[in-house]
């Protein structure tokens, strides 16, 4: 036989995006505005369209916003054909118009002018906002256009885009993409964003050049950037006190420097072949997160004072965003460093292969209940054990580890069959901790004539799958009683299979079979199908394989698997 393999990862999850709701991505738009879906139909509005319209919220949603609301200049229905908003819609692309027309609910028909955009829904694109500018009824003041190009709809909706691109996601490497994407090329030639790490260091994180809509990333001009100085009058210094916003250029950086960051600040502008420069905090409600520099070529007009409100709204949405995905991400480490340490350590067991996984839920910001175990017992045999204690949250994360501790009590000081320490065990948790429910499985594993004996007793925990080497998979059905916490008093059952060489077993939760929309029986079935298809893999790699493969995609808990080999003799 051959000696142990112990494999051991814990894997951290995918980070989820999280769903901001349009109406108040809308608020803080200075016009009428609304959101349509893919058909067309209303589905958010701000109150500033309420009042343009004479219209509540309540008769402007769910309604096709072509039929509700487009007109022609004396009130006549409008073909759809000749509606240049539902042509730039159905092409997703941003467009806009000077003169058009609404109806309002009390049959005037209102002159306005409008942009459409795409626009984010849940993290991904699918809607359309709509900004519309009544002249007459609500004043906007338009800017002189040699001061700003922008018109005052295009940068409202740019606000608005910014607000729900950057907050529908809780990764900090996304956002910024995201922030990349909505200023280049739209607005500059270069973006530049320096970012103040938790140890107070300033990280030049990302340097993007836009050609057209080819972006380039400018990895050689990222990286650690020195100290902050703390007098330097320097645009960039500024920026990351948060004391102001200003333009540079690359005269602003030709004296003598005061400090590494201007010997820095002069590299980039000798580099990139910036003519001009916005330098703009990236400022959260608590502290200040960095800087973010827009930068124009030779070919495109130098920024202007004009520019700087835009410039230093776009960082403040930033700043808002990073600072909740670095919450986010640091609330997920501790989660994932205590479930780490609530997880125990495999024993080594010659002549036997062990290997475990843990996938925390989507949401890492909770612990779970899921977990596993595996410890010799003092009559030389070997404790497997699984669970899922009912929860995602500390006090599933805590109930999860003393039932864990009790069982591994239970079973060590009684030498009594599996089924006797779990009734031990769930007429304790019952008076001893707060665990409401749980599943468990308990076994031991011992050598025997031809491989190894395993005999357990199932509480109400999914059955384990047994793999033979020539990939005939069955699943272990018998042992099965009551869940644990239900206090019927019941005796639970023992039941015993043989392990043959080259087999192997495999224990896990809920998590990996379980999903909405599918049955547990098809969660079952597919476990079974790809377990039998991966027999022939090292044990490492069939685990590995067996989650990327069954685990149901958009899952929402998370997973245990203890899987364990007998090698061929």
């Amino acid at each position: 036989m051959t000696g142990p393999e112990h494999t051991e990862t814990v894997q951290g999850p995918s980070v989820p995006t999280a769903p901001v709701a349009p109406t108040a991505s809308l608020e803080a738009i200075g016009a009428g505005a609304y959101v349509v879906d893919e058909q067309g139909c209303i589905i958010a509005v701000n109150a500033h369209a309420e009042r343009l319209l004479g219209r509540p919220a309540a008769d402007l949603i769910g309604h096709d916003a072509h039929d509700l609301l487009h007109r022609g200049p004396q009130g006549q229905p409008l073909p759809r054909t000749q509606c240049a908003m539902r042509q730039a819609f159905h092409a997703g692309r941003t467009a806009q118009a000077d003169e058009d027309y609404f109806a309002r609910a009390d049959g005037t028909v209102l002159r306005i002018s409008w942009l459409i955009t795409p626009y984010d829904l849940d993290g991904r694109r699918g809607g359309t906002l709509v900004v519309f500018h009544a002249p007459g009824h609500t004043h906007v003041p338009e800017p002189e256009p040699a001061a700003q190009p922008m018109s005052e709809l295009a940068r409202l909706a740019l606000l608005a885009e910014t607000t729900t691109r950057l907050t529908s996601t809780l990764d900090v490497d996304e956002a910024l993409r995201r922030l990349v994407g909505l200023v280049l090329p739209r607005l500059a030639d270069w973006v530049v964003v320096d970012l103040i790490t938790e140890r107070d260091e300033v990280w030049r994180t990302i340097v993007v050049h836009a050609d057209g809509e080819k972006l380039t990333h400018h990895e050689d001009l990222q990286g650690p950037m020195p100290p902050i100085p703390e007098e330097s009058p320097m645009p960039l210094s500024r920026a990351l006190r948060g004391v102001a916003s200003n333009l540079a250029g690359p005269q602003t950086y030709q004296g003598a420097p005061d400090s590494g960051i201007a010997v820095e600040q002069r590299r980039l502008f000798d580099v990139t072949g910036m003519r001009s420069a916005a330098i703009a905090p990236i400022r959260s409600t608590r502290a200040v997160l960095g800087a973010l520099t827009l930068g124009r070529d030779e070919k495109s007009a130098p920024f202007t004072p004009v520019d700087l409100p835009l410039i230093e709204d776009i960082a403040r949405r930033a700043g808002l965003a990073l600072d909740n995905a670095r919450l986010y991400q640091r609330q997920r480490k501790v989660a994932e460093t205590m479930q780490n340490h609530l997880l125990p350590q495999m024993p080594g067991v010659p002549g036997l292969q062990m290997t475990v996984r843990y996938l925390p839920a989507p949401d890492a910001s909770q612990v779970g209940g899921d977990w596993y175990d595996a410890f010799p017992l003092s009559d030389a045999s070997t404790a497997l054990a699984i669970g899922d204690v009912v929860g995602h949250d500390l006090e599933a994360a805590a109930g999860m580890a003393q039932v864990r501790n009790m069982l591994r009590a239970y079973a060590w000081s009684q030498h009594e069959p599996p089924s006797r320490i779990v009734e031990r065990l769930d007429e304790a948790i019952q008076h001893i901790t707060d665990v409401t429910m749980a599943t468990t499985i308990f076994a031991r594993v011992e050598p025997a004539d031809e491989g190894w004996r395993l005999s357990w007793t199932n509480a109400g925990h999914p059955p384990p799958l047994l793999i033979s080497r020539d990939g005939l998979a069955r699943y272990l059905t018998d042992g099965h009683g009551i869940l644990l916490g239900t206090q019927t008093g019941t005796r639970r059952p023992d039941a015993t299979a043989q392990l043959p060489p080259g087999s192997t077993l495999v224990l896990y939760t809920d998590g990996l079979v379980e999903a909405p929309r599918r049955t547990l029986d098809e969660g079952l079935d597919r476990l079974r199908q790809h377990a039998a298809a991966l027999a022939h893999r090292p044990l490492a790699s069939f685990t590995d394989q067996l989650l990327r493969r069954v685990r149901p995609a958009g899952n929402d808990d998370d997973v245990a698997v203890l899987a364990l080999r007998v090698p061929d003799s």
